[in-house]
C-alpha cells in the first residue's frame, strides 16, 4: 500500500525495552499520528486465582499494562502536541465493568488481569481533559468477547446469543476511530469495537456479534 512498518519487539514489563521501541519508532519516522496501547502482559497471573498470584505478579500485570503505556503517551504526546496533534487508543476491557461468570477457572478473569486493565480503562477521560486544547483526542476502547479462528463457532454454539465477534472485526473499527470526524462524539464512552465494525459497514461477509464469519455462502 505503499507505507513502511517497523517490527520491534519489546518486553512490555521492562521500561527500558519500552523505551527503546519508543527511540526506534520516533528515529524511523521522526513524528507520531497515533498511539494504539493494546499489548498486555500474559504471563501465570492472567489464570491464578487471588490467593494463588504472587505479588511480583501483580507488579508485572501494572507493568505492562499501565505503565508501559505511561511510557508510551509521555514520549509521543509531547510530539503529536508540537505536530498540532495526535490520536491515542487505549485497549480496555468489559471486564472492568461486568461481574465475572465464574472464577478464571471457569470462564472468568484473575484480579491481575482486570485490576491493571481498570488502570488503563482512565486514560482516555484524563488525557482529553487536560490536553484536548492542544489537539489531542483520546478514545477509550474494549473489543467484547472474541474468539480465534475455529475456536469463533466452537464458542457461538457453547454460548448462543453471546455476542461473541472474530479478530477481524476489531482493526477496521479502529481505523474508522482515528480517520472519522465522527468519532469526537464518541471521545466520553468506553468503546465497543465490534459494534462500530457493524454499524458501519466495515467488514464483509459479517452479520455482527455473535454471527458466524465469514458468512456461510
Amino acid at each position: 500500500m505503499g507505507g513502511s512498518a517497523l517490527p520491534f519487539s519489546a518486553d512490555l514489563t521492562d521500561r527500558s525495552a519500552v523505551s527503546a521501541f519508543a527511540d526506534a519508532a520516533l528515529s524511523k519516522f521522526q513524528r507520531c499520528d497515533v498511539i494504539c496501547n493494546i499489548g498486555i502482559y500474559q504471563g501465570p497471573g492472567m489464570t491464578s486465582m487471588f490467593l494463588d498470584t504472587p505479588l511480583d505478579e501483580f507488579v508485572l500485570s501494572f507493568e505492562a499494562d499501565v505503565l508501559a503505556p505511561v511510557i508510551l503517551c509521555q514520549r509521543a504526546v509531547p510530539l503529536m502536541i508540537e505536530q498540532g496533534g495526535g490520536t491515542v487508543v487505549n485497549m480496555s476491557s468489559s471486564s472492568v465493568f461486568l461481574d465475572p461468570p465464574g472464577t478464571v477457572r471457569n470462564n472468568g478473569w484473575s484480579l491481575a488481569y482486570v485490576a491493571a486493565k481498570a488502570g488503563i480503562d482512565q486514560f482516555a477521560s484524563i488525557l482529553n481533559v487536560e490536553l484536548a486544547a492542544q489537539g489531542i483526542r483520546a478514545l477509550n476502547v474494549e473489543p467484547g468477547f472474541v474468539a480465534y479462528g475455529e475456536e469463533l463457532a466452537a464458542s457461538l454454539e457453547k454460548y448462543p446469543g453471546i455476542p461473541i465477534s472474530p479478530p477481524e472485526s476489531i482493526g477496521p473499527a479502529i481505523v474508522w476511530l482515528v480517520q472519522s470526524p465522527d468519532a469526537d462524539r464518541l471521545l466520553s464512552k468506553r468503546i465497543y469495537l465490534p459494534g462500530i465494525t457493524h454499524k458501519h459497514y466495515l467488514l464483509a461477509d459479517w452479520d455482527g456479534p455473535g454471527s458466524v464469519y465469514p458468512r456461510p455462502a
